[in-house]
């Protein structure tokens, strides 16, 4: 979990293009954020499971 501070300055705009940082829009964690469903893998994994993400199935082999 991000601490709030991070999600506050995160959400400003930066003062400058190169402090633009992803991240997770549920649980605010800066690693390992996936550009094209826009949370992290964690947060990706659960919803997966739970069937909440459209698309995204379970893989087994």
């Amino acid at each position: 979990m991000a601490k709030t501070s991070k999600r506050v300055s995160g959400a400003r705009e930066a003062k400058f293009s190169t402090r633009n940082h992803n991240r997770c829009k549920l649980c605010g964690r800066p690693r390992a954020y996936l550009r094209k469903y826009g949370i992290c893998r964690v947060c990706f994994r659960e919803l997966a499971y739970k069937g909440e993400i459209p698309g995204v199935h379970k893989s087994s082999w």
